[in-house]
């Protein structure tokens, strides 16, 4: 079987894998039934197509979306390797080179939608065409719990069991409930070897800020990372139009996205995400599942996300290259009640909805978090991490106070009214605020009017919505969403416990954040000379951007400056078959100039030793090509022998002899012998 880490780096350009993906690529490799859950940008898609290349025959590769899959057999034929789907948006041509490459037994990796499995014609085309390893992407639309659910997903089982062949399974985002219900499912009830990966991505910076003019806090946010691409998620489609066009006023080159909108317009959207540089997308989360851009800098969140999943899945879009990226999340009162309101209000069984409003704890408690951020975050998926250095309460942190004191006295209003009135009116009492809705009801008279003056409305406003946070009171859809107590409050209105709150964001002003640079000033001018390089590129051969190179690689090559093929081959991300493409076009825009023509069999070698060990049996060749006292008939090695001798290495006189032949080895065999026992 071929080594891997071989085949990561002269196809994929990478050097070295990320955590935990080698031995997940091992397994799928060797025939093992699989479940792999790994974060969001965490390299899944690499896990399935390196074994993919390792094993003999077909590997078919059933994923949800369209611009997913067509994302990916682009990014493969770039690298190299004989990919395609077989879907709705393909031209004729497409299919047509898809099904030549099947009959021909030249494909090895075929992507197609579950949907396409209901039709008993996939099931002999895939008999015929070999197949060896079924991989399924987003695993989790099997679960009929789950809100991206997938009908067709239910038969890929039947699948497995027909092809008799081995199935890797790849989700971000399977709880314990989940990952049986996969393998259930999948794999008939008989557990697979499972590999639960970190949930930590540490390139990612996390920040909230509670609303306080949260339209001016959105263009505050994009404007500092200005020409990047960035997605901005809302609550509502009507917001999505309006935020788009404040955007675009404000300079960017911004466009919205909806589950409303026509089918065609939303792929105008995706294709235009996909290849465009800089172009932020404000959306719902109908933009989610097939975004699989890698060079997101920034996702933003308008409102508050549904949970503390449907969160770390939205800001995983971002920064899948491994660079540095951002993330900030708005929130307010109005998105806890708005929140809780869906859940109330929704069709799920009540043990659902318990669920439901525990997620939505959860990722209030982050929001309201007193320390560092990525500890709460990874806390929830049960995991323990150091703080993180890299989000708002690392680098400011927060401002916290015992707001017992208050906590009970806002209780004790919300009790001795009867849980009948919000926030509003309860902040009223509490501050002594006597107007008409509080003198009709007589709650000037209540023991609670006017003890609250230690803070303005300001200051309680942030009181309850913290509250809120810390499920301590909720809602009531039946009482027009007036405050009731929880179960939770109760220990600290009796004076049994105690709560801490932060002061921070009683009174905070939005800040300008700074201007967000990917690269030193030094070097931001070659990063977007080599942008507008790949930008070409890209659109000479209509494929996203990032296929060419990702961020990632461009921003190492303006911070190394390669000045030869060589030292282009050691930039990660850079394979072969792209270091031959575009490596000498991306070297002119670094050194000013076109690298000389190099021969195939040395660029194969380029950024290895073997590359400089190649260039030495040629120079010593030079030097022996008319024999030792340069008077002997010329006489050369081929480019192919040279580079085969500097792969292999023999060690002695019989090896070097098998490779060259009795006339070439006796002319340069001891020279040649010396360089290769020297090696590098």
């Amino acid at each position: 079987m071929t080594d891997p880490s071989a085949l990561l780096s002269s196809v994929f350009g990478f050097k070295s894998f990320r955590p935990g993906q080698e031995e997940i690529v091992r397994a799928v490799a060797e025939g093992k039934n699989t479940l792999a859950i790994m974060p969001t940008g965490g390299g899944k898609s690499l896990c399935f197509q390196l074994p993919a290349l390792m094993r003999d025959g077909l590997t078919v590769v059933i994923s949800p979306l369209i611009a997913l899959m067509r994302d990916q057999v682009r990014g493969l034929k770039e690298a190299g390797v004989s990919a395609g789907a077989l879907t709705s948006g393909n031209t004729t041509e497409e299919t047509d080179a898809v099904w030549d490459a099947l009959e021909q037994g030249t494909l090895k990796l075929l992507y197609i939608a579950p949907e396409r499995l209901a039709s008993s014609g996939t099931e002999r085309m895939l008999k015929r065409a070999g197949v060896s390893l079924i991989a399924v992407d987003e695993a989790h639309c099997v679960s009929q719990w789950g809100h991206d659910f997938r009908p067709d997903y239910l038969r890929i089982g039947a699948l497995r069991r027909t092809l008799d062949v081995p199935l890797a399974a790849f989700t971000a985002t399977a709880d314990a409930e989940t990952r049986e219900e996969i393998a259930q499912r999948l794999f008939d009830g008989v557990p697979p070897e499972t590999f639960l990966r970190g949930f930590d991505r540490p390139n990612l910076t996390l920040a909230f800020e509670v609303k306080n003019q949260p339209r001016q806090q959105i263009l505050s946010f994009a404007a500092a990372r200005k020409g990047q691409s960035g997605i901005v998620y809302c609550g509502t489609r009507a917001k999505t139009e309006t935020l788009a066009q404040a955007l675009r006023a404000d300079g960017h080159n911004a466009c919205h996205y909806h589950g409303g909108m026509e089918a065609e317009d939303r792929r105008v959207v995706e294709t235009r995400f996909s290849r465009e540089d800089g172009l932020v997308v404000v959306a719902t989360i109908a933009f989610g599942m097939g975004v699989d851009k890698p060079d997101i800098r920034w996702v933003a969140h308008a409102d508050l996300p549904k949970s503390i999943e449907g969160y770390y899945q939205e800001i995983g879009r971002a920064g899948r290259d491994g660079a540095p990226a951002d993330t900030m999340t708005l929130f307010g009162p109005d998105d806890i009640r708005f929140r809780r309101q869906q859940i109330d209000e929704g069709l799920a069984p009540g043990d659902r909805k318990t669920a439901d409003h525990g997620r939505l704890n959860a990722l209030l408690g982050l929001a309201e978090a007193l320390g560092c951020r990525r500890q709460v975050l990874l806390g929830y998926f049960g995991e323990t991490a150091d703080p993180c250095g890299n989000c708002d309460l690392c680098e400011t942190p927060p401002e916290t106070f015992d707001a017992t004191q208050p906590v009970r006295k806002a209780l004790s209003a919300i009790l001795r009214t009867g849980e009948y009135f919000g926030a509003g009116h309860l902040i009223d009492i509490l501050v002594g605020n006597a107007t008409e809705k509080v003198r009709e009801r007589g709650h000037d008279q209540l023991p609670t009017f006017g003890i609250g003056t230690e803070f303005d409305k300001r200051g309680w406003q942030a009181v309850f919505r913290q509250m809120a946070a810390h499920d301590l009171v909720r809602p009531d859809p039946d009482r027009f969403g007036a405050l009731r107590m929880t179960h939770a409050a109760r220990p600290i209105l009796k004076d049994e416990a105690s709560i801490t709150l932060r002061k921070d964001t009683m009174a905070k002003v939005p800040r300008r954040p700074a201007v967000k640079q990917l690269v030193s000033e030094d070097d931001a001018p070659l990063l977007s000379a080599l942008k507008a390089k790949r930008r070409a590129l890209a659109e000479d051969a209509r494929v996203p951007a990032y296929v060419i190179f990702n961020d990632r690689t461009l921003i190492e090559m303006a911070e190394t400056r390669p000045g030869t093929l060589d030292a282009m081959a050691r930039i990660s991300g850079v394979g072969a078959t792209k270091l031959e493409r575009h490596g000498a076009a991306f070297l002119a825009v670094i050194t000013g100039d076109r690298p000389q023509p190099v021969h195939p069999a040395r660029r194969k070698l380029a950024g290895r030793s073997s590359g400089e060990i190649y260039d030495r049996l040629l120079a010593v060749q030079a030097d022996l090509s008319r024999g030792p006292n340069g008077l002997e008939k010329p006489m050369t090695c081929s480019s192919s022998q040279l580079a085969k001798l500097a792969e292999v290495q023999p060690g002695d006189m019989g090896g070097l002899t098998r490779l060259l032949g009795d006339r070439r080895a006796e002319r340069f065999g001891d020279a040649f012998l010396e360089v290769l026992r020297e090696g590098v």
